[in-house]
């Protein structure tokens, strides 16, 4: 296809989805939940058409070389695929935030006002390898009321084809227009390029993926853009701490699911307790294989280990793999110094005992969450009792943190008066 074609093609498609929109912004919330439950019973019954699609992913990423952190997302097997099924019952029993009363009050005049939440109307979403995203993209969106066009990359080509399909299949037998869930996929990168200039006929676009992805996104699109966020997690252990539990949280914020961006990336640990704690600590992370990225003064403290000098660009990475980069820090201001230089705004953790430090992490450090004596793993909107997330957004506009089914939706004022004029 040319590049006219491309545009054409995908401007046919956000104007078919704003169209569509319509029948879900006056949706109840009934019809929106007949809708998830549809989806969820053909995804099970669908089971050996997702395998088979996605196995032909996962052939093309190894063949490309694709590293085992993004191999691990882009799975899909039958148990995930019941989790999948799983979340998308989950979004049914989730308050719907569609018609919610945010505030309001009676002027002095005499005139009702209140602010409610509304759909946003179209949603652009912008991913990598990710084919789990593609149905939790849709099912949030629909239960926000908004329709969803999707462009999940060549990664998931053929197992974003068959999700797709299927959730347009579940759309038209519960009465709604199949276009309420598109994607964009056949027309390549260019047509996310397209995507993001129609200001106008898209509301937003959230992208989530790799840095490179998130920031051409939101460098490129003329659209309104969600930042949902790199994750260059810390765990920093203070030298007032409980050692067990400190070690608990450092293993299994790196190593519980190594690929996703709630995962730790780099250790901080206070000078105090260096000799006498980290070393258990990276034995602990190197036997369940852990690659330790270690500054000079750590090395020193575990010289039986195989350790790798930790360079400026470890302390930046977001590794989404079993890599960590590890530091001794003099004091509490140089840890959050460290953090404050090298974060990305996802989550921070520190453990401590003493509930003036704890205090003072929690006031200085500027990230969308701040774990205490728990693990970043816990980054997640399921976790926090909020359902299915589309992402967790690192900017400070509209959304922070997961982003579940208030967060996809805007809010509009009404107000009623009784001939009132000014």
């Amino acid at each position: 296809m040319t590049q006219q074609d491309i545009r054409s093609q995908v401007t046919d498609i956000a104007r078919a989805a704003r169209a569509a929109s319509s029948s879900l912004r006056t949706a109840s919330t009934a019809q929106k939940n007949a809708l998830l439950q549809e989806i969820s019973s053909q995804l099970r019954a669908s089971v050996a058409d997702i395998v088979a699609a996605n196995a032909k992913d996962v052939a093309r990423g190894r063949n490309n070389g694709m590293n085992e952190g993004l191999i691990d997302r882009l799975v899909l097997d039958e148990a995930r695929i019941c989790g999948i099924a799983d979340a998308v019952d989950k979004v049914v029993f989730l308050p719907d935030p569609v018609g919610e009363v945010v505030r309001g009050n009676n002027l002095a005049n005499g005139m009702r006002l209140r602010q409610v939440r509304v759909p946003m109307g179209v949603i652009g979403m912008i991913y990598e390898a990710r084919p789990n995203v593609t149905v939790d993209a849709a099912t949030l969106a629909v239960k926000a009321g908004s329709a969803v066009i999707l462009r999940g990359g060549s990664a998931a080509l053929e197992s974003n084809e068959v999700l797709v399909d299927i959730m347009r299949r579940a759309a038209k037998a519960t009465g709604f227009p199949e276009n309420i869930i598109q994607s964009i996929d056949f027309c390549g990168r260019e047509g996310a390029v397209e995507l993001m200039k129609l200001r106008g006929l898209i509301d937003v676009v959230i992208p989530r993926g790799g840095a490179g992805l998130i920031q051409t996104v939101v460098r490129e699109s003329l659209v309104p853009v969600i930042e949902t966020g790199v994750g260059n997690c810390h765990v920093y252990i203070d030298k007032e701490n409980n050692p067990q539990q400190a070690l608990d949280i450092v293993v299994n914020s790196k190593t519980h699911r190594c690929s996703v961006c709630n995962a730790a990336e780099s250790l901080l640990v206070h000078r105090d307790i260096a000799s006498s704690q980290l070393p258990g600590i990276l034995h602990a992370l190197s036997d369940a294989g852990v690659t330790l990225h270690v500054d000079e003064e750590t090395a020193g403290l575990v010289p039986e280990l195989d350790t790798v000098p930790a360079t400026q660009k470890d302390w930046e990475r977001e590794y989404l793999s079993m890599d960590m980069a590890v530091k001794i820090v003099g004091s509490l201001d140089e840890a959050i110094e460290h953090i404050s230089r090298y974060s990305t705004g996802h989550t921070e953790s520190i453990c401590s005992t003493n509930v003036a430090t704890i205090n003072e992490f929690t006031a200085r450090v500027d990230s969308a969450v701040v774990m205490v004596n728990a693990s970043t793993r816990f980054t997640d909107g399921g976790e926090f009792g909020l359902g299915a997330e589309i992402g967790i957004s690192t900017q400070k506009l509209h959304a922070r943190g997961p982003m579940a089914l208030e967060e996809m939706t805007t809010t509009m004022w009404i107000a009623e008066g009784n001939g009132h004029v000014r």
